[in-house]
């Protein structure tokens, strides 16, 4: 009888070392609710295989604004991502270490969760594989991913942030993207003006507002579409083109002439935030982007038929443009950018 009781004694104490090791105790980190806007296309895929956890954002937030990202640890991620302005930056050109400038305009970071592709050209799919281009782009933050763990390795807090976010102290490559991405997944905007007035929140429109809604709805709807406020397609609409000889547009990810200065279209979300607007930066304001399409715009093989069915321009009255300006600025979300 005694020998066994001592047996059942080894197993239940095998029992517990088990349960242990596999679910410690201090290892609670739970899902965070993605809410979907109305009308927001369904979450992307991405985001489902890798949802957001309460430490795996805290975790990615703290990445995101450690300068040690950058070789020279004067840059991080929010270096050139302003939460006031979207989370763009303001220059006509983004700016990496020692002042080097880049190819393009800072894109905003907004509704991440709901995109199809990131970036002018669309080159990433997933925002997991974003992380990795600024930290080995030369004009960026000319570094790398060992480096960034190197300098981080040894520190507690963010070894306990780890252990939170995935249960045991191991800081590698993978979990460095995926707590960033969860941290960008959370930047949802869907809480403007125009969204009150759609929820009848006891806003409404101006009279300027509602004109140049209509505007909007029958002259720039067929490409900023969607809740997104773009249809998430590339096109050439005939802007300036950018002096840099690398530049391509779209076509230096398919290489196909069809796509040469096709960019992403971008979301008009937060778009009074977002100045200077193109590709790189080409226009300084709202009311030049729409003076440039009613005056008329570059010709191409590839020019949107949008454009080309309508003698290369939009048309547009001084009246529309005050209203599209004054609807446009609807869009902006102040608890987002924190104003």
């Amino acid at each position: 009888m005694k020998k066994v009781l001592v047996i059942i004694s080894f197993f239940l104490l095998l029992s517990c070392s088990r349960d242990d090791i596999a679910e410690p105790d201090e290892y609670n980190n739970p899902e965070l609710s993605l809410h979907t806007p109305s009308g927001f296309p369904a979450l992307n895929n991405s985001v489902n295989a890798n949802k957001p956890t309460k430490y795996g954002v805290e975790l990615g937030e703290r990445l995101f604004n450690d300068k040690r990202f950058s070789a020279d640890n004067t840059i991080s991620c929010a270096g050139c991502h302003h939460k006031s302005s979207a989370f763009a930056d303001n220059n006509a050109l983004a700016i990496g270490i020692y002042g080097r400038v880049g190819l393009r305009n800072t894109p905003p970071i907004q509704n991440m969760a709901f995109m199809k592709f990131y970036n002018w050209d669309g080159n990433i799919l997933q925002l997991e594989k974003q992380p990795l281009v600024p930290i080995i782009t030369h004009e960026e933050m000319n570094s790398s991913i060992l480096e960034v763990i190197g300098k981080i390795n040894d520190e507690q807090e963010y070894k306990e942030l780890f252990r939170k976010a995935f249960g045991d102290e191991n800081i590698s490559p993978e979990r460095i993207y995926k707590s960033i991405a969860q941290f960008g997944y959370t930047l949802v905007s869907a809480n403007s003006r125009y969204d009150k007035v759609k929820r009848n929140e006891g806003e409404t429109f101006t009279e300027s507002e509602t004109r140049g809604y209509q505007t909007f709805q029958h002259k720039c709807q067929s490409c900023h579409s969607t809740e997104l406020f773009t249809d998430q397609s590339f096109r050439n609409v005939g802007f300036p083109l950018n002096p840099n000889t690398d530049e391509a547009g779209r076509a230096r990810v398919t290489g196909a002439p069809a796509d040469y200065m096709s960019f992403r279209v971008p979301s008009l979300r937060n778009i009074e935030y977002t100045v200077p607007y193109g590709s790189f930066g080409q226009f300084p304001t709202l009311r030049s982007v729409l003076d440039y399409f009613d005056h008329g715009v570059l010709d191409a093989a590839n020019l949107d038929p949008v454009l080309k069915e309508n003698g290369n321009r939009i048309p547009l009255t001084e009246q529309e443009k005050e209203d599209l300006i004054a609807f446009m600025k609807t869009l902006s979300d102040r608890s987002f950018v924190g104003k």
